[in-house]
Parts: C-alpha cells; structure tokens; sequence
C-alpha cells in the first residue's frame, strides 16, 4: 500500500492572514497541490482563526468534490463544539481528533485516552456514525501497545503518531531513539487493525525513513516544511518532491 500526502494549508492561511487581502488563495494553493499529486488537503481551524477561518473550508470541500474525486479532505483540531459542529456540516473524508489548546502555537502533543476515554469514544462513535473516518492524535510510545490498544477501545479507524520528536530531533542517536519509538507505536497499531498516519515536523530528508520503517503508513500530513520548500521550488514541484520522498511519485 502507497504512503499518501496530504497537504497541510495552515502556513498558506497564516500568510494570508498578516495582511487584509485575500492573497495568497488556500484554495488556489490547495489546487496547485491537487493539480500536482497530493492525495488530499488537510486542515486546522482553531477557535481564533489565526490561520485556517471557517469560511475557507466549505471552499475546500468544494474544490475537491468537483474537481478532484476520489482525493480527501482531512480536517484536524480539538473537537469541541464548534469543531464537531463543522465537521459534521461538512463531512469531509476523515477527522483527526487533536488535544489542542488553544494557547498552542502548533499541536505538540497527543491524547491522553485513559483520561478523555469516554469523551473520545461518544465523539468517535458521533463522527463514525455520518460515515467519516476517524483518526487520533497521539504521542508515540516506546512499545506502543497500551496507546493502540486505548485507540481501537475508543473506536477509532486510525492513529496519527506526532512525529515532532523525531522531525524535530538532529542528534543521530536520539533520533534514532525517536524513530524507533515511532516504528513501535505504528506496528502495535496495525497489529490492533488500526490505519496508520503520521505528521509534524516531516521533511524530504527525514521521510524516507520513516516510511522504510513502516511500509503500511497511509497518510503523512505536512504543512510546515512542504510550504518552506515552495518558496524555493514551487508549491507543485515540492509536491512531486515529498511524494518522492514517501516512495508515491505517481498520483
């Protein structure tokens, strides 16, 4: 099974939003990126907007409903009421479930489940129940096991690791450490018959690693270091450059 990519537009909507303009476009970006390969489009409206806005995402529903079938839209965040309420007005291909608060910069970290077990399996179940499929964010673990076991309790179709540890981390060995910890988490989850995905902090040098360590990753979301490169490269060319990277260089 091919590694997907879903491109993140939260850095497209932050740069947006310095100025009152409605340039750069996410939905032209998020075009761009569907026009040159990615999967799909992901995105996270937080409570104040500071970068994806409500608004933008029913556009992006759209464009992929009618001029990209079969591609998904992945909608990420705290899920709150506001945020259920969208997601199910929306109803895009899959929601990931993120333990944000809303002083965070960028999500650093994943659901403790023992703790909002209960909360997530009524939102899982909700969310399931309208046909979306369901993902949970989560910290990775050094063997795993209790994480994926919590995840398929609450009943979720997938986890997504957080991977800003090892993306993040440029010593060799503690990367190692990271990756290895990554690798763990991912294979507990397929043991559990869960799907797997993956993101924060992934780049072209770092990706190829991670897939080889886990040849059943379904989905990578990248935002941050996939804009970056569009700055040198282009925003379809560093699409086609990371769907490299993940070893999925066709469409």
């Amino acid at each position: 099974m091919p590694t997907h990519l879903s491109v993140n537009l939260n850095a497209v909507a932050l740069l947006r939003n310095r100025r009152d303009l409605p340039w750069p476009s996410v939905i032209g970006i998020g075009k761009l990126a569907l026009e040159a390969g990615a999967h799909g489009l992901t995105v996270h409206p937080r409570p104040d907007e500071r970068h994806i806005r409500r608004a933008d995402v029913p556009e992006l529903a759209q464009l992929i409903r009618t001029g990209f079938p079969g591609r998904e839209l992945n909608i990420e965040g705290n899920p709150d009421a506001r945020f259920i309420e969208l997601v199910e007005v929306i109803k895009p291909d899959q929601a990931t479930l993120v333990p944000d608060d809303i002083r965070q910069a960028t999500s650093d970290h994943g659901w403790d489940i023992a703790a909002h077990k209960t909360f997530l399996k009524d939102i899982i179940a909700r969310l399931k129940g309208t046909g979306i499929r369901v993902s949970v964010f989560v910290d990775a673990e050094p063997s795993g096991s209790n994480i994926a076991a919590l995840a398929a309790e609450v009943g979720a179709d997938r986890i997504e690791i957080y991977t800003g540890p090892y993306g993040g981390n440029f010593e060799p060995e503690a990367k190692k450490r990271e990756l290895d910890k990554v690798a763990a988490t991912g294979n507990a989850a397929k043991t559990a018959g869960l799907g797997l995905n993956a993101g924060h902090d992934l780049t072209r040098d770092n990706l190829p690693a991670l897939v080889q360590a886990l040849p059943h990753l379904a989905e990578v979301s990248i935002g941050h270091a996939l804009i970056a490169d569009a700055l040198t490269f282009g925003i379809g060319e560093s699409v086609r450059l990371f769907r490299a990277a993940i070893g999925n260089p066709t469409a």
